[in-house]
């Protein structure tokens, strides 16, 4: 049975394969635009920041380059039950040197689409085990994000030889670039 947790805990991930789920439901836009909303991981070293920038893993960069992390692709509107987009894990062939991974969901051009994270409901994060497909834990965001465009939904992260997920729920009103410039 997942473990639903609240914003800052953190729980030991007990599977070495999971798949990260993500997911959203959108209010109507008053500016008629559709919603782009995008997954992405920072997989960072000791000093938090990416390794290279090849372990940026977003829509435009499918896999990390030593294929620990593989992102399934950009869902262009968020319809439909479950899991908008997906992020699969296998924590066994992780580069040593990564010590953390940041889950962030973007706006696609949120400010061209005057968008922004108050203007969508339901999010959640949950990670489920690749082997039994049981979820493990899930996190639902229930904050009002109304001035920001980007959120990072969770942290995976390694301490003392386990790795750990920690519900995090912070957002950015700079979209992308806040993160980009936060972990580059």
């Amino acid at each position: 049975m997942a473990i639903n947790l609240q914003k800052g805990q953190r729980e030991t991930l007990n599977a070495p394969k999971f798949t990260i789920g993500l997911g959203w439901d959108t209010n109507s836009s008053v500016t008629g635009a559709q919603f782009d909303l995008d997954a992405s991981v920072f997989i960072m070293g000791d000093n938090k920041k990416l390794i290279t920038d090849d372990f940026f893993v977003f829509y435009n960069n499918l896999i990390s380059p030593d294929e620990a992390v593989k992102h399934t692709g950009d869902n262009l509107t968020g319809d439909g039950d479950g899991d908008d987009e997906q992020i699969l894990v296998d924590l066994s062939k992780t580069d040593p040197r990564v010590t953390e991974m940041s889950i962030i969901v973007t706006i696609h051009d949120a400010e061209v689409r005057k968008q922004n994270f108050g203007q969508v409901r339901n999010s959640f994060v949950r990670i489920v085990d690749a082997v039994t497909g049981t979820e493990l834990v899930k996190y639902e965001l229930e904050e009002d994000f109304s001035i920001e465009t980007a959120v990072e939904f969770g942290r995976i992260y390694k301490r003392n030889n386990e790795w750990k997920f920690e519900a995090v729920g912070a957002g950015q009103r700079g979209g992308l670039q806040d993160y980009l410039n936060k972990y580059n």
